[in-house]
């Protein structure tokens, strides 16, 4: 299994069984040969605020995917696995869910055997960058939020790897109240 990434893995998440790599994802088609895989899964997003302008978060929410997805398509795989939004729309009137939406209808769009996306709420669990918008719907997460209810990032991986392993031709779009675990809080373990 490949892993791609901007950082380093932590230590406690490497293993013989994982290939590390770490690179400038803005210069995957420098070289392709890392998405000749049958499965991608890709998580990659940032937020207007880190990215720093409308254009950049475009760029790492949009372009970087887009290009690992027409690159591992070209390098022969089959089933395309993408961490989107709930509330992704390309006429989402909110930028940040319509560049979500487009680039989820751009996949859509590119032929692959399999296409399956998930569409989290607020995730949950460590960042790096300490996000005060979290913080506080983390706060209120004893109200009724229905599916807008915030989910772990675990419970996210897991309904992905769920869906590599059942590798159903198609597509398949997972929404976030599918994801959460039955019976949990708002707050399990975050």
């Amino acid at each position: 299994m490949k892993v791609l990434g901007r950082r380093a893995l932590p230590p406690e998440l490497t293993s013989p069984k994982l290939e590390s790599h770490v690179l400038d994802l803005e210069r995957l088609n420098e070289q392709p040969a890392l998405l000749a895989v049958e499965q991608v899964i890709c998580a990659l997003g940032t937020t207007i605020r880190v990215a720093g302008s409308r254009e950049r978060f475009r760029e790492v929410d949009f372009g970087i995917p887009l290009a690992a997805a027409r690159i591992a398509l070209g390098q022969g795989a089959r089933h395309f696995l993408l961490v989107s939004s709930i509330g992704a729309s390309v006429r989402s009137r909110t930028f940040y869910l319509r560049v979500k939406g487009e680039l989820e209808q751009a996949v859509l769009g590119l032929g692959f055997r399999s296409v399956t996306i998930v569409r989290p709420s607020l995730l949950l669990g460590e960042r790096r960058q300490f996000r005060l918008g979290e913080e506080i719907f983390k706060r209120l997460a004893f109200l009724p939020l229905g599916r807008y209810r915030p989910i772990h990032a675990r419970d996210v991986a897991a309904a992905l790897v769920g869906a590599a392993k059942e590798d159903l031709p198609g597509v398949r779009i997972i929404e976030s109240a599918e994801m959460q675990p039955r019976g949990a809080s708002a707050t399990h373990g975050g």
